[in-house]
């Protein structure tokens, strides 16, 4: 802390103080200011200007100096007389006067300066009052700007050093030098690419034989094609005769450029049977051609034609080409004055350094004020906060710098306690989101864990993180054996077919959504599963993986197809047990009019069999039916029109049913579907049979198809204007045997719902507006 001296008897008068004591101002003394008199002042004035006088003329000489010394040295002498040199010019003698001139203030400055250093030593031996303060402040200005400043000279002259070296490295020699190969290797590359380019063009005119004159317009497309295909300046074919027989250019190519003579060109590669190249300058580039001679289909030794190459080199990329080799050359020119580039930045470096200690140690005569009171209040308090204290106030009248350090200060020690206030509100908030947090997310795992269907995610690195015991019990596999390890390494070592089809559409980006059913063979037994996977995104609609969510589907197969089975038994007796009344009633009058030899028995005989024939008939067709639907064949797939086959089945009912409009509005983006021919032309004639049935054969029917991009789905809709379906009926009308038409089997609709299942796909019923049914069924694209 700066020492507080106050005013006493034992103070020398003023006649007996050096001159320039009151140079730096007053000194303040506890809360009191000592104000010299007027004499004094006037004195002090008097024998402050004399030595102001000198340094403030030297530093008025001294700053222009040194921005002219600058100037000449980083923005004039640097461009020498050539633009975008690096090399100094005769300019550079300049630079050195500037330099002396800027070493000779820097010496009388630092005369200036000692004199008033020890000036200040003589004070404080003589005890005068705020003698001490003043020295400690010039010192600590001294010392504050020595350390850093010298520490910052030293780093800055390492730094320069290293790069210097860098600049001037073995490095950037080699990439300068690489660069200038490569420039070099320009030109070879645009000749590389012309013969290369024409070699192949030559065997493939040999090998179609394009020279021959039917082949003309051949030759002239097949040229235009290979002169994309090679990025080329142009293609010019020659036949032996140095007739021109096919030419294609680039357009933009100047013009001027392909108008070179090349018949020289070909003329030598005609009479040497050899390929050729040759390298054209032009006002706005540089043409490179190769030639390449093409071997006649009958005289192996004779040439029957010449294809040339041209590559075109832009006047920019020679012009580049050039700016590399002269870079080049000048870095090779600036390299060797390295030593003088190094002496010159330590000599900027020296000189910056120097004038920020001549500014620290003039700054520090010049701030001699008494700020020993507020400094400490300010420090006790500093100290105080630094305990916790943040309710420390300080109470100092002050109006000048200081004043406004204290002020600032209480502002930040309040804004430090409602900061604390608010930070411990945060703190306490985030404690509660994280409880909450964590309760969520045991509440999360506690669902995955418990639910009877497997899950598996997998990140966006194809990494599986979940495994769910549900999952783990249905596919009889550890947890470990799949977390933590490529989805696509677990499904392949374990035989997990099935998930790796649907992780496989996932990744493909068919659908965000696919759900498939398949068998596993899970040790030895096999079980039916469903299994749906998503896409998981989150609130930005980015990606973050997979999920996989299935589930044993075996004991409910086993299940619903004992009671399917059991109810297709009940239906299959009911539609047997109708027919036979009749039957028996038959053979009981039959045999009674046989017992009475009744004389209408032939009659009566007739009208019996007929009968019996007739429901035996019935009971056979419904058995035939049933059979077709049990033995369903397997479907044949093969990815064709959809909208062929509905043409189709729509030409044929227009044909035979006269009253029946069918109408069609069908997508003409819907792609090619993979599906079994016959069977899905068999499900548009049952739904068109059910549709007449329902209309007494006279109405309209539509027929629509959509193609729903996003799901990768043909959506097809059917619907008549018949009375409708009844609600009753709604869930059971694809059950088999329930019909309610006289002469039906009820199996139609139930082999549509096969078919579509087979596929793949799904179907449903519902009510057309204003009136009648609409069968809608999707299949996958």
């Amino acid at each position: 802390m700066p020492e507080s001296h106050s005013v006493t008897n034992e103070q020398p008068p003023p006649e007996a103080l050096p001159s320039g004591y009151f140079s730096a101002g007053t000194t303040q003394t506890g809360d009191s200011r000592l104000s010299p008199t007027p004499s004094r002042t006037s004195t002090q004035s008097e024998r402050k200007k004399p030595h102001l006088r000198p340094v403030w003329i030297v530093l008025l000489l001294l700053i222009p100096c040194l921005g002219l010394t600058f100037y000449y040295a980083y923005v004039a002498v640097p461009g020498g007389e050539e633009k975008g040199s690096l090399l100094p010019s005769a300019s550079y003698a300049l630079v050195l006067l500037l330099v002396n001139l800027d070493l000779i203030g820097l010496v009388v400055l630092t005369l200036l300066l000692s004199r008033n250093l020890i000036k200040a030593y003589f004070e404080r031996r003589h005890r005068l009052v705020g003698s001490g303060f003043r020295t400690k402040l010039i010192a600590a200005f001294i010392g504050f700007s020595l350390i850093p400043t010298v520490l910052l000279a030293i780093v800055a002259s390492g730094f320069l050093n290293k790069a210097v070296d860098v600049w001037f490295s073995e490095r950037i020699e080699n990439v300068m030098r690489d660069s200038y190969e490569v420039a070099k290797l320009q030109q070879a590359g645009h000749i590389a690419l012309a013969v290369n380019s024409a070699r192949a063009i030559s065997q493939e005119i040999y090998r179609e034989d394009m020279l021959l004159p039917e082949q003309r317009d051949l030759l002239i497309a097949a040229m235009a094609r290979k002169r994309a295909e090679y990025d080329v300046a142009g293609i010019e074919v020659f036949s032996n005769k140095m007739e021109v027989l096919a030419r294609t250019f680039d357009t933009s190519v100047p013009e001027g450029v392909l108008d070179l003579p090349v018949s020289q060109l070909v003329l030598q590669v005609i009479n040497g049977k050899q390929e050729s190249t040759s390298v054209q300058e032009a006002q706005s580039g540089r043409l490179v051609r190769a030639a390449i001679p093409v071997p006649s289909g009958t005289k192996s030794a004779e040439v029957a034609g010449v294809v040339v190459v041209e590559t075109y080199m832009s006047e920019s990329l020679l012009n580049k080409m050039e700016s590399i080799s002269r870079q080049y050359e000048e870095y090779k020119q600036i390299k060797a004055m390295k030593n003088p580039i190094k002496a010159g930045a330590y000599l900027v470096i020296a000189i910056v350094t120097v004038m920020i200690l001549f500014s620290a140690t003039w700054f520090g005569f010049y701030v001699a004020r008494g700020i020993t009171v507020p400094i400490q209040r300010l420090a006790e308090a500093t100290e105080a906060v630094a305990q916790g204290n943040l309710t420390v106030q300080i109470d100092a009248k002050a109006t000048d710098e200081i004043g406004t350090l204290i002020e600032s200060f209480n502002r930040m020690t309040q804004d430090l306690l409602i900061s604390k206030s608010k930070l411990e509100e945060t703190n306490l908030t985030l404690r509660h989101i994280n409880v909450e947090l964590d309760r969520r997310r045991a509440y999360i795992e506690t669902v995955v864990a418990t639910i009877p269907t497997g899950l598996i995610s997998i990140d966006r690195q194809g990494i599986v993180t979940t495994f769910n015991p549900s999952g783990e019990r249905i596919l009889g596999l550890a947890g470990d054996q799949l977390r933590h390890r490529p989805a696509n390494e677990v499904f392949k070592e374990f035989g997990l077919d099935v998930f790796q089809t649907v992780y496989d559409r996932l990744l493909a980006g068919e659908r965000h959504e696919v759900s498939v059913e398949g068998q596993l063979d899970v040790h030895g037994t096999l079980i039916m599963i469903r299994l749906r996977g998503s896409r998981m995104t989150d609130e930005t609609n980015q990606d973050l993986g997979f999920v996989l969510i299935f589930e044993d589907l075996t004991e409910l197969i086993k299940a619903q197809k004992v009671a399917a089975w059991q109810e297709v038994a009940r239906r299959l007796a009911h539609e047997i047990k109708n027919p036979l009344t009749p039957i028996q009633l038959s053979a009981q009058r039959l045999r009674k009019k046989f017992a009475e030899r009744s004389p209408d028995f032939d009659r009566v005989f007739d009208e019996a069999t007929t009968v019996i024939i007739n429901e035996v008939g019935g009971i056979k067709h419904l058995l035939d039916e049933f059979t077709k639907f049990a033995r369903m064949p397997v479907p044949q797939m093969a990815r064709q029109s959809l909208h062929e086959v509905i043409q189709e089945v729509a030409a044929m009912y227009r044909s035979v049913q006269k009253n029946i409009d069918v109408i069609l509005e069908l997508d003409e983006d819907l792609p090619f579907l993979n599906f079994d021919r016959e069977q899905i032309k068999r499900v548009f004639i049952n739904l068109f049979d059910n549709a007449i049935h329902a209309m007494n054969h006279e109405g309209r029917i539509w027929v629509t198809t959509k193609y729903e991009t996003k799901r990768k789905r043909a959506v097809v809709i059917v619907a008549d204007e018949g009375p409708g379906i009844p609600p009753e009926d709604q869930e059971r009308l694809f059950v088999p045997y329930f019909t309610r038409k006289k002469s039906g089997t009820g199996l139609g609709l139930a082999i549509v719902r096969r078919i579509i299942t087979d596929h793949d796909g799904h179907i449903q019923a519902g009510h057309n507006q204003p009136k009648g049914a609409v069968f809608t069924f999707e299949l996958p694209v």
